[in-house]
């Protein structure tokens, strides 16, 4: 996908199995080395790679719901926003809907479900706007994209943002529409692919603070155009990506990467915290993706234990054949260059960074406890 991705084509075969020339075990290098491993991982995370779909839904609807949902963020909660993506190829969508819609998964991601939990169908994407219904709500967010400007040329939460507030001055939503409505924030992995690919990792820390700065902001500025349910997803266990435990055999996650998780999230939580004693109520709601991450591979790992038939969750499901190509890669002559696993429907990771929707569908399971405190219960 770049030129400074590391290449993991196999270099020989013993019997059935490749053996990759790039497997080197991370505590075997050089401090000088190790950083530059690191960096040359995070940056092998991004993806450059949208054909308009239907974008059917999931769950049990209420028509008399005015509840609306709006979405801010990256490819995590984009449902078709990103155009000319590798979202709209095969065989994205195969499990849902069938086809490409614009989701990087092979079917539902986040915004799906939480949808399905307010009992509304998912809410149209932005670049749709024009030709769908936005009784449901708005999707602004858009893969690759993050809190400040990234590796992807997309609009950043202060452009999406900007889109709802030009929605609201249009009179294409009320106050009353704003005030029972939701407000969904999934971004921050693209910022560290973009921070550290261009920046040292030993000022790591001092960049989650601005950016922590900038989405405490964010969402206040969400709250003050109305809205007075957010909920923001938590930093995911970067350390757990499939290009990151390459280096552990995909035996284990990569505790040092986890760490910059920790470390966002405690702050984002303190951040959080601060925010709702200020207003005196709870506005700002977090989504503990990281603790669902985490739980639902361990889960899947000790299944696997005992049934060794099962996936690896560590691994992922559409794979590009060597660095150069990605899930939906195809060659000139149209010939795919990726494979696929036997069983997506098993999977944890559907592409190298994003959940399956096996994956989604067990991480949403684990946040409904928190995805209650959504609901006016009067």
């Amino acid at each position: 996908e770049n030129s400074l991705t590391p290449s993991i084509c196999p270099t020989r075969l013993i019997g059935s199995e490749r053996v990759y020339s790039f497997a080197l075990p991370i505590y075997f290098c050089s401090s000088m080395t190790k950083q530059l491993l690191i960096k040359l991982l995070l940056f092998s995370l991004i993806t450059t790679d949208v054909v308009e779909g239907t974008r059917k839904t999931y769950g049990v609807y209420d028509n008399n719901n005015n509840v609306k949902l709006f979405v801010f963020g990256d490819s995590y909660v984009d449902t078709g926003n990103f155009l000319n993506s590798s979202s709209y190829k095969h065989p994205y969508g195969i499990t849902f809907p069938g086809k490409p819609t614009g989701r990087f998964s092979d079917g539902r991601v986040l915004t799906d479900y939480i949808a399905s939990f307010l009992k509304i169908k998912t809410p149209t994407p932005y670049s749709f706007r024009n030709s769908s219904t936005l009784q449901y709500g708005i999707n602004f967010a858009h893969g690759g994209t993050g809190v400040f400007q990234t590796l992807i040329n997309g609009p950043n939460m202060t452009l999406q943002i900007d889109s709802l507030e030009k929605l609201i001055k249009q009179n294409v939503y009320t106050k009353q529409d704003l005030k029972s409505s939701i407000a969904l924030v999934s971004a921050s992995g693209n910022d560290y692919i973009a921070f550290i690919s261009n920046r040292s990792i030993t000022e790591i820390k001092s960049f989650t603070t601005s950016l922590i700065n900038q989405i405490s902001l964010n969402v206040q500025r969400i709250h003050s155009l109305g809205i007075n349910k957010i909920a923001i997803g938590l930093l995911e266990p970067i350390g757990c990506m499939p290009p990151i435990t390459q280096v552990t055999f995909h035996l284990t996650c990569v505790d040092l990467l986890n760490l910059v998780s920790e470390n966002h999230n405690q702050v984002l939580l303190k951040n959080l915290l601060q925010l709702n004693q200020q207003l005196g109520k709870s506005v700002f709601v977090p989504l503990d993706l990281y603790n669902a991450f985490l739980s639902t591979i361990e889960t899947m790992q000790k299944n696997r234990n005992d049934n060794s038939a099962l996936m690896n969750p560590l691994e992922f499901c559409c794979k590009g054949e060597c660095s150069k190509n990605s899930c939906g890669s195809v060659d000139d002559n149209g010939e795919k260059k990726y494979s696929l696993c036997e069983k997506p429907e098993v999977s944890f990771f559907w592409d190298k960074v994003h959940p399956s929707q096996n994956g989604w569908n067990a991480v949403y399971k684990q946040l409904q406890s928190s995805l209650g405190q959504l609901i006016d219960r009067n």
